[in-house]
């Protein structure tokens, strides 16, 4: 099945992607070339145009010469374009489904997951680009009338990640181009594959030159034009903390409009007044989507005392039954870290815990397929001094910790400063509006993993990041307010 699914990616190459890079409406081959690997083998599976910065300063110049014609354009004629590159992803869902696969290494059904996910953004976006909706103010001088009306902020730039190479694309680009905004996209060298397969359907669903553009190379070379250019006037950046300090300075010379997805270090809190059955299951589904490789991924699992023994022992049970693999065998419940220093931070934070104390409880790290693959390991006995407990994770090792009172865990789960999302699992409603309100993040599900998705404002607090994206105050991250004064009207 692996290598029925290899060799289909071949055919998706020359047919799909073709190695090259959209600027301006050509598909350029580069003067370098980027060699883009299997994660789970090793194997070079493409190689792709490599960028430069004058490719970069190109693309801005562009999206400029393309912005008064897209922002004139009716929104409901933008959104025709933006649904018309929904179906066109859709249509051909089984194809991107295995390019992220083979690029990213997430399970080929999470992939398909992602695929619907992504084009749902594009979908949202085309109808709320209608919405944009201005205000008329009471005035406040005699005789006057006051408007604020939104309006494109100009040309954007999106900074992708590896995690989910289709939707975190759509998920930015569906905003600025439904605000009339032409959209520069830096994929992660990881995974510039699928990032290029979308560019090639939204050529086809119309979108025109210079209006979405998507470029490949080195990740400082391209982003410093980016962040200097004073026309680029919105950047939207998903990524660790680290590096979104690092774009944030040099935003500030320019003085852009930034949205940050950054870091996160989700506690997942639950009581010894929810059913263990329930508690199991979504404490699953919050650790290993993608690998562990995700933003909203729970790291710390704080057990009422009551209960901890008894969820420890369901919880090791569940993740015994996960299977590792290749992400194209269909039998693969976990594929492998998309960046070897994943996996290694990943058995570095097991090492550290196990020096300070802590207690494997599962884990088989010796029959794994390479060294981009971590077993599901859950560890116990684990305190605040660990780097498991502090930093997080990205990969499939889940920390469980016991505490006593309510009090005691939020005070615990607030002790961070990422704030992305968090998770509540109680039959109290009380205690659920309370921890809701209390804890100190942008995002809580209660009684629930899932919660994502295109109507939501989707962000978090503190050091994990500025701004929402999907809903519609994703929209407002590409837009202006604009004030106007209209005087002299009761004459």
């Amino acid at each position: 099945m692996v290598g029925l699914a290899k060799e289909r990616l071949q055919t998706l190459r020359k047919d799909f992607v073709a190695g090259a890079a959209l600027l301006d409406g050509r598909w350029i081959s580069g003067h370098r070339r980027h060699v883009v690997v299997d994660p789970a083998t090793g194997d070079q599976i493409a190689d792709v145009a490599h960028c430069s910065a004058a490719d970069m300063n190109a693309a801005i110049a562009a999206a400029e010469r393309s912005f008064s014609a897209w922002r004139e354009l009716l929104p409901a004629k933008r959104g025709a374009i933006l649904r018309s590159w929904a179906s066109l992803i859709l249509d051909h869902a089984e194809e991107l489904a295995v390019i992220v696969t083979s690029e990213q290494g997430k399970p080929l059904a999470e992939a398909h997951h992602e695929i619907r996910y992504g084009a749902g953004f594009l979908e949202w976006f085309a109808a709320e680009g209608e919405r944009a909706y201005g205000e008329t103010i009471p005035s406040h001088k005699p005789g006057s009338l006051l408007h604020v009306r939104m309006q494109p902020i100009g040309v954007a730039a999106a900074i992708t990640p590896w995690n989910f190479p289709v939707a975190m694309i759509t998920r930015k680009a569906g905003a600025a181009l439904a605000a009339g905004c032409p959209i520069i996209v830096k994929p992660a060298p990881e995974t510039p594959l699928s990032a290029l397969a979308i560019a090639r359907l939204a050529e086809q669903a119309g979108l025109p030159a210079g209006v979405f553009q998507v470029l490949v190379g080195d990740p400082i070379e391209l982003s410093t034009p980016l962040l200097h250019d004073a026309r680029v006037r919105a950047l939207s950046f998903t990524g660790s903390t680290e590096v979104g300090r690092h774009l944030l300075q040099g935003a500030a010379d320019t003085v852009k409009k930034v949205s940050m997805e950054l870091g996160g270090h989700a506690p997942f809190i639950i009581f010894d007044d929810v059913d263990l059955e329930k508690a199991v299951k979504g404490a699953m589904a919050a650790k290993f989507a993608t690998s562990g490789q995700d933003c909203l991924a729970a790291n710390r699992f704080y057990v009422q005392k009551g209960i901890y023994r008894a969820f420890v022992e369901a919880f090791a049970a569940e993740m015994a039954r996960l299977r590792v693999g290749h992400g194209l065998d269909p039998t693969t419940d976990i594929g492998p870290m998309t960046k070897l220093s994943v996996a290694n931070k990943c058995r570095a934070q097991v090492d550290d815990a196990v020096k300070k104390g802590a207690t494997v409880v599962l884990a088989h790290q010796g029959a794994t397929a390479g060294p981009n693959f971590v077993s599901p390991t859950l560890l116990t006995e684990v305190s605040e001094n660990m780097l498991i407990a502090s930093e997080e994770t990205f990969g499939p090792i889940a920390a469980a910790l016991p505490f006593d009172t309510e009090e005691e865990v939020i005070a615990r789960a607030n002790a961070s400063e990422m704030g992305l999302a968090g998770y509540v699992y109680t039959d109290s409603l009380r205690r659920a509006l309370r921890a809701s309100e209390r804890l100190e993040c942008g995002m809580v599900g209660i009684n629930t993993a899932s919660f994502t998705g295109p109507p939501i404002p989707f962000g978090g607090w503190k050091q994990s990041g500025l701004g929402r994206e999907g809903s519609r105050h994703g929209l407002a991250e590409f837009m202006e307010l604009k004030y106007v004064c209209f005087g002299d009207l009761a004459g």
